[in-house]
């Protein structure tokens, strides 16, 4: 049964407006991320496997919640599968925050230094290169993140959208529960029959 997605009322703007916050979220990470690794790299440095992953769970939950909601939109999004998939990336979201939060509950970031100069700002002096265990991996990326300031406040932005994003994503899988329901009960007509 195919469905319009205007027709489907407050249900239908609410899994709109959360798409919309979900997309702008993950860019957002996507983003802030993305420049942290590539100062980093640029510096000649192996990038911490948290911000790695970070960068993958978003590119990959930005890839389905476009893809979702084009499908939506047309009337062809399995909505008992988008909800599955959305408690998915809860559970994704979930850990990212968890990661990337460990340090960054107790960190103050107006305590750091100000910004050096750009050339010396990944100057300290932990190679990764020379370290295969985790727990070296992890002293690495708290090195990376009390650098200074803007990096101590950018990690903290990745780290309060990724818990933005746990609470979207748990009440965009109820929302399309809900939608799934109401389109099971018939309460939507269908868009029309195609013979």
């Amino acid at each position: 049964m195919r469905f319009q997605a205007p027709q489907l009322g407050a249900l239908g703007v609410t899994f709109t407006a959360f798409r919309a916050m979900q997309f702008v979220s993950l860019v957002a990470i996507i983003g802030i991320t993305a420049n942290f690794i590539n100062e980093i790299v640029t510096s000649q440095r192996d990038a911490p496997d948290v911000l790695v992953g970070t960068l993958a769970v978003a590119s990959i939950a930005t890839l389905y919640v476009a893809i979702s909601y084009i499908l939506y939109y047309d009337g062809l999004l399995p909505l008992l599968i988008a909800g599955g998939i959305d408690l998915t990336l809860l559970v994704a979201a979930i850990v990212v925050a968890v990661t990337i939060g460990k340090p960054l509950s107790l960190l103050k970031c107006e305590l750091l230094p100000q910004p050096i100069a750009p050339t010396q700002t990944f100057s300290m002096s932990i190679s990764v290169r020379d370290y295969a265990s985790a727990a070296a991996r992890y002293n690495n990326y708290l090195a990376e993140i009390t650098t200074d300031q803007p990096h101590c406040y950018e990690i903290k932005a990745v780290w309060g959208l990724s818990i933005s994003l746990c609470v979207l994503f748990a009440f965009s899988a109820v929302v399309c529960i809900g939608l799934w329901r109401r389109i099971k009960s018939g309460a939507a007509p269908p868009k029309d029959i195609e013979g």
